[in-house]
């Protein structure tokens, strides 16, 4: 019986000590995910959305997972105007659009929930993220460019200690994939409007030089052509 004692003591000790150690941020073998939604890993990093472990299409933290045009749900094999779903043979938008010499005018500004890549694949309470969250994510999280499991990009991290690893995975467009392994493009759900033209979405940027930022397009405009194939980031309430 005093084994008995001794042993079920010894077992309460380990179980305390995982716990502790499962709360602590700072320790680098604790996994991040501090939950799940629909079966898909999240992590609460302090700000207004708890933000997704892997890109859509991914199997890990560090894989590229998929590529989608911007309002599409499936990636494609050749990234161009001529093959973008909302777009005709004038390259004039037929969804999502502000203005009428660009296009078949609706006033929509935010993906529908039918052209979110991230609610079609991993429906739940998932989404892509706006470009008010992807600004609070750069604005209130510290980026620390590093390699994860042989992939560079960034670890970022909260207030809060925790954080999320997004991977360098470069975009595709009709020259293929492009820029992996220096720079990383995610989608918002965001259209631009600055430009009037309604061609563009809100596509954040970094690269291993330090930015951290929007996309911006030859021509100094702010955004990224919705038939470029771009990874997307879900997040959750």
């Amino acid at each position: 019986m005093k084994k008995l004692s001794i042993l079920v003591f010894a077992a309460g000790l380990f179980c305390l000590s995982s716990c502790e150690k499962t709360n602590d941020v700072n320790d680098p073998n604790v996994r991040p995910a501090n939950g799940t939604e629909n079966g898909y890993a999240w992590v609460d990093l302090g700000l207004s959305v708890k933000w997704a472990t892997c890109n859509v299409g991914a199997m890990t933290p560090d894989g590229s997972g998929d590529y989608f045009g911007w309002g599409e749900v499936q990636p494609r094999s050749y990234y161009g105007w001529g093959d973008y779903k909302y777009s005709d043979y004038d390259v004039k938008m037929t969804k999502y659009c502000t203005n009428s010499s660009y296009g078949k005018v609706d006033n929509k500004t935010i993906l529908e929930l039918t052209d979110d890549a991230a609610y079609v694949n991993w429906a739940g309470n998932w989404r892509m993220p706006t470009y008010e969250e992807f600004d609070e994510l750069k604005n209130n999280c510290t980026w620390t460019w590093t390699t994860q499991d042989g992939i560079k990009g960034y670890k970022v991290t909260g207030k809060n200690g925790n954080s999320i690893f997004l991977p360098s995975v470069g975009y595709q467009d009709n020259h293929g994939l492009c820029d992996a392994g220096y720079n990383g493009y995610y989608w918002s759900s965001s259209l631009v409007l600055d430009n009037g033209e309604n061609r563009d979405a809100y596509g954040f940027y970094f690269d291993y030089l330090g930015t951290v930022d929007w996309c911006l397009q030859y021509y100094g405009s702010i955004g990224k052509s919705r038939y470029c194939g771009l990874s997307v980031r879900p997040v959750c309430p």
